[in-house]
């Protein structure tokens, strides 16, 4: 009777269209990231020697400045009449000295004939000696007054970028006191961040730093605000010589070229600090894997282009990937996309997607417990 029916079987649905990718091997780097801040390679803050009304602003503000060149000038009328006075006040003790010497050649031949005093020739020698004393008294105020007046145009101590002006013209300003701005010398730039103690130890027995020797390369990446990763060699330039007892980490300090000048002094950055260095690492996308419960799985397409569930152990995650520990092995293939009506030993028409890049782990540092 069911043959005289007429009724036909369904026939089984069509395979369901997979992206996979195939496992390959490739080196990645597992990194360790710190919060670290950039520093001017020198700083000069630029105060005068001098006090008085500012007379002139030559910088531009921001820009580029050479050692020696001329960045402020101080009304020098007062100092211009310090110097007058000092070299009347030279003359002045010249011409005491010369009269004193003078009598003492005229009082001379008169003493060694007895024709004059001891006490007159004592007088004379006096003179003379309190004249050239005065000269040179003289020389040393004309000196500081020259000095004075020079002091008067400040100009810049070091190569670098000016800052804000922070006095503008007919300000007071008052020596050694008054900041008229700030010289940073930015080429090369410092990086600044504090590393733990363990994370210290460690790079110590894989790369041998030391303080004596601070200047690996390649283990320090220094990447910038908006993600990019600065180019150039990064050195490692100085350990400090304490732990810091509230935190228990050691400061650090990078030296990076900055030749093109896209570091500032001040600004925020991220340190990658290499803690491993994998050959053979086998990276997955994380939305190929599924947790549930604390497990972690994926679906694996088998030389039948069936699709299987796969327990995995996965470690550090990296960007949009994630490594893998144990569960899989290298030429297998891991769907990433199609995932979501998939059924153990279901058939699939699997298309192999390009190959992830070469990648960077990072690595969270943990925290080191603060000390007594």
């Amino acid at each position: 009777m069911a043959a005289c029916s007429g009724k036909k079987e369904a026939p089984p649905p069509p395979p369901s269209d997979v992206s996979v990718i195939e496992l390959k091997p490739q080196a990645a780097r597992v990194t360790v990231e710190y919060v670290a801040e950039t520093e001017a390679f020198n700083t000069v803050e630029i105060r005068p020697r001098v006090g008085g009304l500012l007379d002139k602003v030559e910088i531009v503000e921001g820009a580029r400045v050479k050692k020696g060149q001329v960045l402020f000038v101080i009304d020098s009328q007062p100092y211009l009449a310090a110097r007058a006075e000092a070299r009347a006040a030279v003359a002045q003790a010249r011409s005491a000295t010369e009269q004193a010497e003078r009598d003492f050649e005229r009082v001379s031949p008169l003493a060694a004939m007895n024709a004059v005093s001891q006490q007159e020739v004592d007088a004379v020698k006096a003179r003379l000696s309190a004249g050239r004393a005065s000269v040179d008294a003289a020389l040393a105020a004309l000196k500081t007054a020259e000095l004075n007046l020079d002091y008067t145009t400040v100009t810049a101590p070091i190569d670098g970028i000016v800052g804000r002006a922070q006095i503008r013209i007919g300000g007071l300003v008052t020596a050694y006191s008054t900041l008229l701005t700030t010289v940073y010398d930015t080429d090369p730039m410092y990086v600044n961040f504090s590393i733990s103690e363990r994370r210290m130890l460690e790079l110590q027995h894989r790369y041998g730093i030391n303080r004596e020797k601070p200047s690996p390369t390649a283990v320090f990446h220094v990447v910038l605000a908006d993600g990019t990763e600065h180019a150039g060699p990064v050195k490692l330039n100085f350990i400090d010589a304490a732990v810091d007892r509230a935190t228990g980490t050691l400061p650090i300090r990078l030296v990076v070229d900055n030749e093109k000048g896209e570091l500032l002094t001040g600004q925020f950055a991220r340190v990658l600090v290499d803690t491993d260095r994998l050959d053979n690492a086998l990276l997955v996308p994380q939305r190929a894997v599924q947790e549930l419960q604390g497990k972690t799985s994926v679906w694996v397409v088998d030389a039948d282009n069936k699709v299987q569930p796969r327990d995995v152990t996965m470690g550090a995650r990296i960007g949009s990937d994630w490594l893998v520990q144990q569960g899989l092995k290298a030429g297998e293939h891991v769907v990433i996309e199609g995932m979501q009506k998939l059924k153990p030993g279901a058939p699939v028409n699997a298309k192999v997607a390009d190959a992830p890049p070469p990648a960077v782990v990072p690595k969270a540092d943990e925290p080191a417990p603060a000390k007594s």
